[in-house]
């Protein structure tokens, strides 16, 4: 409450607010700032920034946090270190078909330490985006904590300025003239003109400006970043990004997750190189030269995600997709990222056969992927209990999957029929012989193994399927915004590294000229252009003599 009632009023009448240092209207040193003797802290002409609050509150000591820098470069170079750290072994992400048990199968004890700290999506883990939150908040806060009072000062500037104003600066100079005082403002504003700065005078005084400009680089920079940043969290929006692969085989269509889009692969191809085509050392070995999908895209418009209703698709584009060559269509990019040839059962058409009366019941279509629930075989019915793709026995001595992909199918059936109990008789069903035989389908079955058999009896009632060729589905509405903040920041950095902004304040006072100058940075270079200037206005002087200590950017 202090605060409010302080008075912060200056002698030239101007009322300022409290913490203020300089007068913003003449410039005069106020508070502690006018007991010392060192050259003025300019950076905001002295203008109170809310960070600086003698009584700051909660709220205040939250924007003091944020607004602070070396509290920035703590969460950037914490941030960098999480980055590096997600980089050591490859991310969840990257895998087709992801498996828990890689990082310790592959990099031992380390492997399993960097899963169980989460290392493994750091860049979807909630603490890497809270750090870049943490750093959004901490460019905002300090971009409005400086950016306000910098405007505000640059926008009140008075002309005249206190003489102790001038005599503080960096770069100071007095000396006695001859002649009218008003000729020789007019004399050395026509010089400083020729530099490029932009003057203002008021009968004998003068303030010249450029590049003020430049000043506003940094905080450019920040709201390019800001938007960097911004659109690295949009990718956590739904649809907003897609890092996808999608395993579609010949002749079939598939749906492209969290979209309604449906891919089909037309045809698939692969060409090798020849063995005249590779070193000696390769050669014999089969290296894919070129591969490429036919493929369609359609839209979703009804029945999507239906399991009992066919979708309802329409085409909206035809696309030979290669390496580098993607199918796109609105946003949505289908990359050709790897293949697979190995034969694989798409259907067979076995039969069922009664080994007692030597019947043979059949044949039926058993689809691998997509069987029926039941079917009738003369006086059998055989129910599907369950199905395996890739059949295994687990530690537990119990069948499980051990990958989606169909290597060794295995159905487990319900016979039911005459002879038989009236709840049935489980029955397992190996569709590849050698299957048959590794995992010993006869002793699983034990009894009924001498009533029943399930075989195919030919292998033309043998279906294939194609070829599978995994895509890669990408989908970045966010990266334009990426590019656009990268630009953003690009043009700020520029902005501040390559113009410097520099001030000349002038008063002569019968016939006592006193200048100061002042620059945000390359302090010798100022310091030679105001040397010059009054050179060629009849003052010859020597730049080194306009030094007034401190430090020198």
């Amino acid at each position: 409450m202090a605060a409010l009632f302080e008075n912060t009023k200056c002698e030239c009448g101007h009322q300022n607010p409290p913490d203020t240092t300089l007068c913003e209207s003449c410039g005069k040193p106020l508070g502690e700032e006018a007991l010392s003797n060192r050259p003025l802290e300019m950076r905001y002409d002295g203008v109170a920034r809310r960070s600086q609050k003698a009584n700051p509150n909660l709220i205040d000591r939250i924007w003091n946090f944020f607004s602070s820098v070396k509290v920035a470069v703590v969460l950037i170079v914490i941030t960098l270190i999480g980055a590096m750290l997600g980089t050591i072994y490859p991310q969840e992400n990257t895998f087709i078909n992801f498996d828990p048990a890689y990082y310790e199968e592959n990099y031992g004890l380390a492997g399993k330490i960097y899963y169980a700290l989460g290392l493994s999506h750091t860049y979807e883990s909630w603490w890497f985006i809270t750090l870049l939150v943490m750093i959004g908040a901490s460019l905002v806060i300090c971009s409005l904590d400086r950016v306000l009072p910098l405007y505000r000062a640059l926008n009140k500037q008075q002309i005249r300025k206190h003489l102790q104003f001038l005599t503080r600066q960096r770069v100071t100079y007095a000396a006695d003239l001859e002649g009218g005082d008003e000729e020789w403002t007019r004399k050395l504003a026509e010089q400083l003109r020729k530099k490029r700065f932009r003057v203002a005078a008021e009968q004998t005084a003068l303030l010249a400006e450029k590049n003020r400009f430049s000043r506003w680089g940094p905080y450019i920079n920040h709201i390019g970043l800001i938007i960097f940043l911004l659109a690295v969290l949009a990718r956590a929006i739904p649809g907003w990004q897609l890092d996808e692969y999608v395993a579609v085989r010949e002749g079939e269509a598939v749906p492209i997750p969290e979209t309604n889009y449906y891919v089909k692969n037309i045809d698939f191809e692969v060409e090798y190189y020849s063995d005249d085509e590779m070193p000696d050392r390769l050669k014999g070995t089969m290296r894919p030269k070129r591969f490429e999908t036919k493929a369609e895209l359609y839209v979703c418009e009804a029945n999507c995600g239906s399991t009992a209703l066919e979708p309802v698709l329409r085409k909206v584009k035809t696309h030979d997709i290669l390496v580098n060559d993607p199918l796109e269509y609105k946003g949505l990019k289908l990359y050709q990222f790897d293949y697979d040839t190995t034969p694989r059962l798409k259907a067979v058409r076995p039969v069922l056969m009664d080994l007692k009366s030597g019947e043979s019941y059949g044949p039926f279509e058993l689809s691998i992927l997509e069987p029926e629930s039941e079917y009738e075989l003369g006086p059998y019915r055989l129910k599907l209990i369950t199905r395996f793709l890739d059949f295994t026995v687990n530690a537990s001595g119990e069948p499980a999957n051990l990958s989606s992909q169909p290597n060794a199918p295995a159905f487990l059936f319900l016979i039911q029929g005459p002879d038989l109990p009236a709840e049935g008789e489980t029955f397992f069903y190996f569709p590849i012989q050698t299957d048959r035989e590794r995992f010993g389908q006869d002793l699983i079955n034990g009894e009924m193994a001498e009533r029943f058999d399930i075989r195919v009896t030919d292998m033309a009632n043998v279906e294939f399927a194609g070829d599978v060729s995994y895509l890669n589905v990408r989908v970045d509405r966010a990266l334009p915004f990426v590019f656009v903040g990268a630009f953003i920041s690009l043009i700020g950095l520029v902005m501040g590294f390559y113009w410097q902004h520099r001030r000349v304040w002038l008063r002569i006072d019968d016939g006592r000229l006193t200048l100061g100058a002042h620059t945000n940075k390359n302090w010798y270079g100022l310091r030679a252009e105001v040397a010059a200037a009054l050179r060629r206005a009849g003052l010859d002087v020597d730049p080194k003599s306009l030094d007034n200590g401190g430090k020198k950017e």
